[in-house]
């Protein structure tokens, strides 16, 4: 599903135009991303938790030559499932097409 599937999914579901599925989609990444950006965790019980984690530099190799390069440091954004989404997801049906 890409962006356009999701604002008209969403359109349907809510009963809403898809300007203003497209409206509330964006607003809602927008807050998401501001929080994290300010460093603030996100968390919507059930379906995901967002944060920022700090990674420090570190050596790393390069595999198609083997020379040691410096990996600068720089910070990570994290998404954990929550368990609700997680358990939806975790079905016999999605194993089998998955393998």
């Amino acid at each position: 599903m890409n962006k356009t599937e999701l604002i008209n999914a969403i359109s349907e579901q809510a009963g809403m135009t898809k300007e203003s599925a497209k409206s509330a989609l964006e607003a809602t990444l927008g807050c998401i991303q501001g929080a994290v950006q300010q460093g603030e965790k996100v968390s919507i019980p059930g379906f995901a938790t967002w944060s920022a984690s700090y990674r420090p530099g570190r050596e790393g190799r390069n595999p198609s030559t083997g020379k040691t390069i410096q990996i600068a440091d720089r910070v990570a954004v994290k998404f954990k499932a929550g368990k609700t989404f997680s358990d939806a997801v975790n079905n016999d049906k999605l194993k089998k097409q998955l393998k």
